[in-house]
């Protein structure tokens, strides 16, 4: 039996009709032993949904409570996260406790919040 190209596949297919291609189908999958769902891609994104949803929040805070020993690691950390100039950084970090990152996700708010307390500073995550 000669080699089909994917050329002459799919012009073959353009000519059967919706139950031929049924049936194609069908037999592709006990063939092959797979199957064609072709709503398991959203049916997996609402199941991940449903566990986020069941882990807790989707935003969260990241609150400065307490600058710690070391100040200017603290701020330049700060200065990181935020974006902000030295200058705002600093008055961000001397008004602790305050807000540093609001309506982040829990894993960015790990991430810096790993970063804080390497630069000596208690954060809390709300």
């Amino acid at each position: 039996m000669a080699k089909l190209t994917k050329v002459e596949i799919i012009a073959a297919l353009k000519e059967m009709t919706i139950v031929e291609l049924n049936d194609l189908v069908k037999a592709v999958e006990v063939e092959f032993g797979v199957t064609a769902a072709a709503g398991a891609a959203p049916a997996a994104a609402v199941v991940e949904e449903e566990v986020v949803a069941a882990k807790g929040p989707s935003e969260v805070s990241l609150v400065l409570k307490a600058v710690g020993p070391t100040k200017v690691a603290v701020i330049k950390a700060v200065q990181a996260i935020t974006g902000l100039g030295l200058m705002d950084a600093k008055k961000l970090v001397d008004g602790a406790p305050v807000a540093i990152k609001e309506k982040i996700s829990p894993v960015e708010a790990e991430e810096h919040k790993k970063a804080l307390v390497a630069a000596g500073a208690e954060v809390e995550i709300k």
